[in-house]
């Protein structure tokens, strides 16, 4: 896998998908918008609080939080992960709310030896419930450069996204009893941590501590929420890619070729694990 990442030296860019009139800009600033929860100086604000790190060394992981709640719209940070050999590692970016039913929307990177491509990892919970993982090759080395990592939540889908391009659909599936996160507020979470007991090949490879201590970078935090409506089925992105419940053409092209060329587990093709019957929103949309 050496060379998994020189067919895909030019980045590709999505559509821009603005937010419409209805979402209020939150330019962020580390300083203003975010806690540094745990790790001790491990976690750093630097840059005017335009620049943030976490690291990781044998003794501690950290961590941060956002210190304010968003109930629908759209997150968005740049991150540039672990560089070198990150296996046992795990960089997490998410949004979760609090308690046994607490809902939570996963992006986690699960770090890999040098010259091995990280693994994407995603998920989303309701009600305290989770499994609906689905997993990505990257089409870009992420250690790198900093690459924009993105999360639109409304009543109606979530959507993930990478450098603008749409790489996971979870629609709002209540019709069919699958619960959706919707009246939860959320906080924004970020955390490197060592998880060599199942990060990379399901635990076989551990984390070089030699190589120590590891460290991820994020700048250019955005949030975007509503100030309007956001629960009418109207509200769309100003361009129309994304409409109330459905990608555009062009986004469904990208979202297809994502799965076809970079995705390597989705919870809703798990036969083996699901021998009984896959989830009912697996049949709702091949999209999910």
């Amino acid at each position: 896998m050496a060379a998994f990442f020189k067919g895909f030296s030019v980045l590709f860019l999505g559509i821009s998908l603005a937010m419409s009139s209805c979402m209020v800009a939150n330019c962020g600033n580390f300083y203003q918008d975010f806690d540094l929860t745990w790790g001790g100086n491990r976690a750093k604000i630097f840059n005017g609080g335009q620049l943030l790190s976490l690291s990781l060394d044998k003794t501690s992981g950290s961590g941060f939080q956002s210190r304010k709640e968003y109930l629908f719209g759209r997150i968005d940070v740049q991150l540039k992960l672990v560089a070198g050999n990150s296996a046992g590692t795990v960089t997490a970016y998410y949004l979760s709310s609090q308690g046994p039913t607490h809902d939570e929307i996963d992006f986690e990177f699960l770090g890999n030896v040098s010259g091995e491509p990280y693994i994407l990892h995603t998920n989303v919970f309701t009600q305290g419930k989770g499994g609906r993982e689905q997993q990505f090759y990257l089409w870009f080395d992420p250690t790198r450069n900093f690459h924009t990592y993105s999360i639109i939540w409304k009543p109606q889908y979530i959507v993930f996204l990478v450098d603008n391009t749409p790489i996971r659909l979870f629609k709002n599936a209540e019709s069919v009893g699958v619960p959706y996160p919707k009246k939860q507020p959320m906080r924004i979470y970020s955390s490197l941590w060592n998880a060599d007991d199942w990060a990379t090949r399901g635990g076989l490879v551990k984390t070089d501590w030699s190589k120590a201590p590891f460290t991820a970078y994020y700048r250019n935090f955005n949030a975007k929420t509503c100030s309007g409506s956001c629960t009418s089925s109207s509200t769309k992105f100003s361009n129309g890619a994304l409409q109330s419940q459905e990608l555009d053409a062009y986004s469904r092209r990208r979202l297809r070729w994502v799965r076809k060329n970079f995705m390597i587990y989705n919870y809703c093709n798990d036969y083996k694990r699901f021998a009984q019957g896959f989830p009912p929103e697996c049949r709702q949309s091949r999209f999910l």
